[in-house]
């Protein structure tokens, strides 16, 4: 099969031929139609994650057919619409057991614990645990962009920041997770505050529902912008970059008893992130992080996209061929897209 490859971190990966996967006894193969090209690559890619072992293929948001099966495997049939998350969970160990899959103990991700979507196949484990059937009339490429950052920001807003109605909910960074968790807040009934730097991803976070947008290139302090705005501060604000300047901000533009979340991911090579804790002990605010989400919470979401009150498709906004995806993974840091860019590794 093609995929794109990458012997060194943070040097230039290459599109090359390498040997087809072959199914565990309870995984499968498929035939990737679709994968979302995410930070989380990046981040990959410059070597921030410790379970990269080179050379190495990166992604992991995809969705496909089934290509072949293995021999344990009970639900899924060669030729089956599927996406997955991108934790895939082992279903035997005590987090699986109590439905917390996506912190599942000896969890497998496509893309970083073994070789991911940026080819024309990959190998999933334990299918029967973590495949999730495509709903008809759903694309692959917008299939692919619930597996990470849409599923990760409806569980974010949804299930650990309990969003409601009327709240104010602060996004900090418009990316494909700042602008899914905007679309899923204004969903809800929110009041949704964007912020970014990039005119061009706030201008579709006010396409998506943003009440209010907060231009951070702009402002001396986006936590007070924030604050102002609300009239007092979020009840829920997340970060979806995953900076110490983010992080700090989604805290402090919090009212009493408001609730962070954070989604981005802190890399390691920035140091330990200061949090301003004496803030969050006097205001008694919750501090959550939410990774992921399982794949047997994925029906209420799959219908609100079915039912179009939320619509993940809007998101993509650029796809691309295998061939050029090494350059657009290389770009992200210095020129990131606004919405999702989706490879489509057979074009």
């Amino acid at each position: 099969m093609r995929a794109v490859v990458f012997e060194q971190f943070g040097e230039p990966a290459e599109v090359r031929e390498v040997a087809d996967p072959r199914p565990a006894p309870h995984g499968v193969v498929v035939r990737v139609r679709a994968t979302g090209l995410c930070r989380s690559d990046w981040h990959g890619w410059q070597g921030h994650d410790p379970d990269i072992a080179l050379p190495h293929v990166p992604g992991h948001e995809l969705a496909g057919t089934i290509e072949a099966v293995g021999a344990r495997v009970g639900n899924w049939r060669p030729g089956d619409r599927v996406t997955v998350p991108f934790v895939c969970a082992c279903g035997t160990c005590a987090a699986c057991a109590t439905g917390d899959q996506q912190v599942c103990e000896r969890q497998t991700q496509p893309g970083f614990t073994h070789w991911g979507s940026f080819a024309q196949y990959v190998a999933l484990d334990h299918a029967d645990v973590n495949l999730v059937a495509i709903p008809d009339g759903l694309s692959f490429a917008t299939a692919a962009a619930l597996g990470c950052r849409f599923a990760t920001a409806y569980r974010a807003v949804v299930q650990q920041g309990r969003i409601a109605a009327g709240e104010w909910v602060a996004v900090h960074g418009c990316g494909g997770v700042g602008l899914s968790a905007v679309m899923i807040a204004a969903a809800s009934g929110a009041r949704v505050i964007a912020v970014d730097v990039a005119p061009g991803a706030l201008e579709l976070a006010r396409r998506f529902g943003a009440a209010e947008c907060v231009d951070a290139a702009a402002v001396p302090d986006t936590a007070a912008a924030v604050r102002e705005l609300s009239g007092g501060g979020a009840q829920l604000s997340l970060d979806a970059l995953g900076s110490p300047v983010t992080c700090a901000a989604s805290v402090n533009g919090l009212r009493r008893r408001g609730r962070h979340v954070q989604v981005g991911l802190l890399p390691s090579s920035t140091g330990t992130t200061p949090v301003p804790m004496a803030r969050a002990i006097a205001l008694e605010l919750e501090l959550l992080g939410s990774h992921g989400m399982a794949a047997h919470t994925y029906p209420p979401m799959l219908e609100l996209v079915r039912a179009g009150v939320l619509r993940p498709d809007l998101l993509v906004t650029s796809t691309i061929a295998l061939d050029a995806a090494p350059a657009a993974l290389a770009a992200m840091d210095t020129a990131p897209a606004a919405g999702v860019t989706v490879i489509e590794p057979w074009s």
